[in-house]
């Protein structure tokens, strides 16, 4: 029989959860099958799974007529066939919650995403979430965007887990950590428990080097000048986002060093995870599993689209790569500032915040837009 490589990969202590969520998955055993045959410990959702999910579903139909039916509103429809979906992922991802004492078996739901900039929306719509859809194992995802930041604190404080989602930059993720930090010192001054709560910080990577490799091709086409500058520009190309991951993850290293994290770890806290997002490969040049193989390591998860999901069980080369040549990813990012190759990894990072929101922000407009064709197409049959 051949060898399923995701298992070895939680040998090296990363969990696999998978980015993708439907209804069909739930009802047709799947979910299940992918838990027992692919090891799957966790799942994320996103407004952009959630329209395709439901836009082209027939299997919502019943449960829209029947808000309908019953003179819900729009966005009251939305959210009772989403939250009835993550309710189900949830009992049956319960098992791994049980077996992993609270580690792994979450289903991360995002809040909506037109609220990234508003602080007390983003607390007020996590604590409803939370408390509507009922399940210990739900994450609620909130965006590390400067006003996401106090949000979190301040929901982790209330014993919410947290999935921070939107991370690019390793600065976000350090402020990311402490914000977790911050806000299970809150509960402690109450004398609250902090052993059972969980959070993981996404840290996105396939659009860093999309990003990247666009400005390195058009840095080319107008034809680097300096002598060597081609190959270097050349050697840099799809090697940012690794680089930059490796770094974040020695920035954990550093801050569960750190006494405040120590106290908190007598107490019983969790560490908060980082958590690789956005790894299916976007160019066909590159293997299709690269942000697998280069970023297994302990105390990590990996969210994989199902066709990565496949490719890794079949081909990914297992081994803990998460603190190999940091030097050279230290010095590749360094590098980016050279003359010659001028790329400005800020503003990328910024740019990409801003798209990432907008990438969601998108497909929550388009989902109840067609929700409401659905609506209106079935209110009149």
């Amino acid at each position: 029989m051949a060898t399923n490589h995701l298992l070895e990969i939680k040998e090296l202590g990363q969990s696999i959860w998978m980015d993708n969520l439907a209804r069909d998955l739930i009802k047709s055993g799947d979910l299940k099958k992918l838990i027992e045959t692919r090891g799957l410990r966790g799942i994320t959702s996103n407004p952009a799974i959630f329209e395709k999910a439901i836009a082209g579903n027939a299997m919502y139909d019943a449960d829209i007529e029947a808000g309908i039916n019953a003179k819900k509103p729009l966005l009251e429809i939305y959210e009772s066939l989403v939250f009835e979906d993550i309710r189900n992922a949830c009992d049956i991802l319960k098992p791994i919650y049980d077996e992993s004492g609270g580690l792994d078996g979450y289903v991360s739901i995002e809040v909506p995403p037109d609220i990234a900039h508003d602080t007390e929306k983003t607390i007020s719509e996590a604590r409803r979430y939370y408390a509507a859809i009922g399940k210990e194992n739900v994450m609620i995802k909130i965006p590390g965007t400067s006003k996401g930041i106090p949000a979190v604190e301040q929901v982790i404080s209330e014993g919410i887990n947290v999935n921070v989602t939107l991370l690019f930059s390793v600065n976000s993720y350090v402020e990311t950590f402490w914000a977790y930090i911050r806000g299970l010192e809150k509960r402690v001054e109450k004398g609250e428990d902090i052993s059972k709560i969980a959070s993981v910080a996404s840290f996105f990577l396939s659009r860093i080097d999309s990003n990247i490799d666009e400005k390195i091709d058009a840095k080319l086409k107008q034809g680097a000048s300096e002598p060597g500058s081609r190959e270097r520009l050349l050697t840099i190309k799809g090697k940012v986002a690794i680089a930059n991951a490796k770094i974040a993850y020695q920035e954990y290293k550093k801050i569960i060093q750190s006494d405040r994290w120590q106290a908190l770890s007598a107490k019983g806290a969790n560490v908060q995870r980082l958590l690789w997002a956005s790894t299916g490969t976007k160019n066909p040049d590159y293997s299709d599993v690269m942000y697998v193989d280069e970023l297994i390591g302990s105390d990590t998860v990996n969210t994989l689209p199902p066709a990565t999901i496949e490719a890794c069980a079949d081909h990914c080369n297992v081994a803990d790569r998460i603190e190999t040549d940091i030097e050279e990813a230290y010095n590749l990012i360094e590098s980016l500032k050279d003359p010659d190759i001028n790329i400005n990894l800020d503003e990328v990072m910024d740019e990409l915040l801003v798209d990432g929101i907008d990438k969601f922000v998108k497909p929550f407009q388009s989902l109840m837009k067609s929700l409401e064709d659905k609506v209106n197409r079935l209110a009149t049959v």
